[in-house]
């Protein structure tokens, strides 16, 4: 057995990952020939792998890491909590403090009205187990025939059968018989894709309008709610014009559908706010929360669970017949807890929204004068690049792709990770990203899309 101090080489591993281990969203045959990158440890806002190189890590893992790899804090908070009470679970009318505590902390963080939460295991469950709770409700209230949820074009809500169903991602749809039914799509926000021939107001109004008609189309009395995410992270970082979430609240509040914000991106601090609902003022009924939440040192999510709703719940009376056996487990619970004092106590979001975010977005501004870019889009924390076979006309790579993939992997072997959406190249680097390591990060991506743009003679 290999340990810590007699570590395997680079090819080892590499063998027994080729063996042994299947890796979500891959393309098993190309990695098998090409072989894994082997991470071995982390620190701050960086990561090393096994042949010893130093990666900026511009996604935070997958946009979650946002304290930063390296907190003692969080794993004191585990390893404590494990000597304590190693795992118990919140069936049979039990429940352990760091549960309980969590759940009233998130009610202090998150937005008014959502005081409750139901945990889970990551952001895909919490998504799942909104769907259970939509439809719940809406037949405790006698309306069992409101039970379509309407999503968006291009949505990432998680890979679990329902999750994937929630999310607009056509190549998902095509593996496992997706979408379910009495799930509905809209168009997305798009303006860079979709907006041509409409000022970017007169776009965000008309898409917003696309979730009126369809509730028209269906009829209002089938319609349970609509999900989304506040800014579209694994879809490319999808930044909504500004007319475009007051006109989908209006609607909503006209018909009396339930609003589920997606937070597993956008919370704890990914735009500079607590929550992308804090930084558009929207009110929704539910919302999912996950990675964030615990940094990603341990996996945990949330459904916070609005008033009415549970309201609804509690005096209908009967059991909600849904959970997981690791939900509100106690070591990620605790850690959890620790994570938001940390993000509390050092004021992380707050410096972050006042002095990175800001350079950040500065800093990501110049590439729109680069050959190769086309768009730069952008909240807080993290931004989409669009990659241009022709920036004159914003015509696209065909196969789509083939830019992005290129200069996925030359940022890599430029000490970088930046993940491609298509031709979209995307960063989400932890909070905790100083001044100088943004300089560092945007020399990384300079030097990369100057690659990217020779090799495909741009």
């Amino acid at each position: 057995m290999s340990t810590s101090n007699d570590p395997r080489s680079t090819l080892e591993y590499q063998e027994f990952d080729r063996r042994h281990h299947w890796h979500p969203f891959t393309d098993t045959r190309a990695l098998n020939k090409k072989g894994t990158r082997v991470i071995t440890r982390a620190e701050g806002v960086y990561l090393w792998d096994s042949d010893g190189n130093r990666i900026l890590d511009g996604m935070a893992g997958l946009w979650c890491v946002n304290v930063g790899y390296g907190r003692r804090e969080l794993c004191d908070a585990a390893h404590a909590q494990m000597l304590e009470l190693p795992y118990y679970n919140s069936f049979f009318q039990s429940a352990h403090p760091p549960a309980i505590e969590l759940a009233r902390l998130l009610a202090e963080v998150t937005p008014a009205g959502l005081e409750r939460a139901f945990f889970t295991n990551s952001g895909s469950e919490a998504n799942d187990t909104v769907v259970r709770l939509v439809r719940h409700y809406w037949s405790l209230r006698g309306q069992p025939d409101r039970s379509v949820i309407i999503s968006r074009d291009n949505a990432y809500h998680g890979s679990t059968v329902a999750a994937a169903s929630l999310g607009g991602m056509q190549p998902m749809h095509a593996q496992g018989g997706l979408p379910i039914p009495g799930i509905e799509h809209i168009m997305q926000p798009h303006y860079y894709l979709l907006g041509e021939g409409r000022s970017e107001d007169e776009f965000g109004l008309f898409a917003a309008r696309a979730l009126e008609d369809r509730i028209k189309a269906l009829g209002a009395q089938r319609v349970a709610a609509f999900i989304a995410e506040p800014i579209q992270g694994a879809g490319g970082v999808i930044v909504p014009p500004a007319t475009y979430w007051p006109e989908i609240q209006r609607i909503c509040a006209k018909y009396d559908v339930l609003l589920v914000a997606d937070e597993v991106i956008c919370g704890f601090g990914r735009t500079g706010e607590w929550f992308g609902t804090d930084y558009y003022d929207l009110h929704p009924d539910l919302m999912s929360i996950a990675k964030g939440l615990s940094s990603g040192y341990l996996p945990i999510g949330a459904v916070m669970i609005g008033d009415r709703i549970a309201e609804t719940l509690i005096e209908s009376g009967g059991e909600f017949a849904h959970g997981y056996t690791y939900s509100g487990h106690p070591a990620a619970c605790a850690v959890a807890i620790a994570n938001i004092g940390i993000l509390r106590d050092e004021r992380i979001v707050e410096r972050a929204a006042r002095e990175t975010a800001p350079y950040f977005q500065q800093r990501l501004a110049e590439f729109r004068a680069h050959p190769l870019v086309s768009d730069v889009q952008g909240v807080g924390l993290f931004a989409g690049i669009e990659l241009s076979a022709d920036k004159r006309t914003c015509a696209r790579f065909d196969p789509l792709g083939t830019a992005g993939g290129l200069c996925r992997d030359l940022c890599i072997q430029n000490g970088l990770v930046m993940r491609a959406v298509g031709d979209r190249m995307i960063l989400s680097p932890p909070l905790i990203i100083t001044r100088e390591q943004i300089d560092e990060l945007i020399e990384k991506v300079a030097l990369s899309f100057d690659m990217t743009a020779r090799e495909l003679g741009i």
